[in-house]
């Protein structure tokens, strides 16, 4: 083998991706949306593991590794859905379009509950969707063809540039796509009085904050 490919070999491997019979899941659990179109709204969260975006304020970085987390069974998770009364499940990450989500929407739908899906659009769409969130992010550019089916174009807002980089993406779908900002956590101080007045500028827009985190729930 040639030394990079020795090299590339001695790497871990930090974002295996999945066919879709078994889904490393790195968390689960019933709460209320937080974000948003559906804001406020009861969901069961499935969070898979694996990403390869890296964005440097992600919070929840321990999902990148896939190997880290137990894979599943579509049948499994359903069942743990099927454990609440709410009939809408999110699916996040982690970037969930790293797998194939075709096998676990389908029985998800088939079993009644609609399916939402949070993704940075940085890999080919799979599944059945109720809801598309796309949340674009510089480390890795989405790809058109899920751009194309967003209902809902989310930017998280770490700087002033973000303003500028939004109205980029704003062009690249739907005309019935909602637009939403949202500011950074840690930098929601800072960019939220920021982004309300870019709101009322550009009135197409609307503000998402992260109201899971004001009220203390997953």
């Amino acid at each position: 083998m040639s030394a990079v490919t020795d090299l590339l070999a001695a790497l871990p491997i930090l974002h295996q991706p999945t066919t879709g019979a078994l889904l490393p899941v790195m968390e689960q659990f019933y709460t209320i949306q937080g974000e948003g179109f559906n804001t406020g709204r009861a969901a069961y969260f499935i969070r898979l593991g694996g990403c390869d975006v890296g964005c440097v304020w992600c919070d929840v970085k321990e999902s990148w590794d896939a190997d880290a987390h137990p894979r599943q069974a579509v049948g499994a998770l359903v069942a743990a859905a099927a454990a609440f009364p709410g009939r809408n499940v999110v699916i996040t990450g982690g970037e969930p379009l790293m797998h194939d989500c075709a096998p676990l929407t389908g029985a998800l739908q088939a079993a009644g509950f609609q399916t939402w899906i949070e993704t940075s659009g940085a890999h080919p769409l799979s599944g059945s969707w109720d809801w598309i969130c796309v949340s674009p992010k510089k480390f890795k550019a989405p790809r058109p063809d899920v751009l194309a089916h967003a209902d809902e174009l989310k930017i998280i807002v770490f700087n002033d540039s973000d303003f500028a980089w939004a109205e980029e993406h704003a062009a690249l779908v739907p005309a019935t796509t909602r637009l939403y900002l949202q500011p950074e956590w840690s930098r929601a101080a800072r960019m939220t009085p920021a982004l309300i007045d870019y709101v009322k500028a550009h009135p197409r827009w609307q503000v998402s904050l992260q109201t899971h985190k004001y009220l203390d729930i997953p």
